[in-house]
């Protein structure tokens, strides 16, 4: 399967789980645009070394996923859209009566309104070109709740809530709407956190993983972003055409239970 003349827009994609799933798309032939809310020559080297790498087009463009009319401005920006990953979040822990309003705000507008927005200003095209695929990065948490995660769960939620209205207002269209929920995920963000975690515990580095970050997920193993990057790539193969509205859980097992 190639995606190539295909244009993939991935929000929150400088690094983790977003950079992962441009990486992939962009193996498989497609031309990406990254995505942060950060402008810096590191973020326009992504893009070019994933150029180099396969060959494909790359470039980055800067928005701020909290803003509406940035949100839209990416979709323009990027010339074209055929491929949509929205895959921007933010996270924040507390109890909801100690949760900052301002935390929940953006939470809100990040994980969850910004996909409506770049939806909103990449349907019509996807319609006129004949092929669009809408991919939501969502959760376990969009499937399941933790304590402390309010916001965070909310949004996730309301991100499964939307990929099945737009699977709906796109059936009869060549478009497919899709959620992608994983659990948890060996991010370079998580991996700077195991070293703390081990001090905080007195444990090793696998007990760690085992019995404290992994302690929902049964399979007892992390999910890579290359193996959400290869579940993107299926979604938008024909093979998929007709996977739409509904949720692919890639989180070991975690919401089995």
């Amino acid at each position: 399967m190639t995606l190539t003349g295909k244009t993939a827009v991935i929000t929150g994609s400088n690094s983790g789980i977003g950079l992962g799933v441009a990486r992939e798309l962009a193996k498989a032939g497609a031309n990406v645009v990254l995505n942060s809310y950060t402008d810096t020559p590191e973020d326009h080297a992504l893009a070019a070394e994933i150029a180099d790498v396969t060959g494909v087009e790359a470039k980055y463009v800067q928005a701020d996923m909290s803003k509406g009319a940035d949100c839209r401005r990416l979709i323009v920006a990027a010339g074209g859209c055929d491929i949509l990953v929205n895959n921007a979040g933010i996270q924040h822990v507390a109890p909801v009566e100690d949760f900052p309003e301002g935390k929940w705000d953006a939470i809100i507008a990040i994980n969850m309104s910004s996909a409506f927005h770049t939806i909103a200003a990449a349907v019509t095209g996807m319609r006129e070109r004949g092929y669009g695929r809408i991919i939501n990065i969502a959760s376990a948490h969009g499937l399941t709740a933790s304590p402390y995660k309010s916001a965070y769960v909310a949004a996730k939620h309301g991100i499964v809530g939307l990929t099945k209205t737009i699977g709906l207002e796109t059936a009869q269209d060549p478009i497919t709407c899709n959620a992608i929920c994983p659990g948890y995920v060996l991010t370079p963000l998580v991996e700077s956190q195991i070293p703390d975690t081990m001090k905080e515990y007195n444990m090793s580095r696998e007990d760690v993983i085992k019995n404290v970050m992994l302690e929902r997920q049964p399979s007892k193993e992390f999910a890579t972003v290359e193996q959400l990057g290869g579940t993107a790539v299926y979604l938008c193969s024909d093979a998929a055409a007709q996977v739409t509205g509904t949720t692919i859980s890639v989180d070991g097992g975690w919401t089995a239970l």
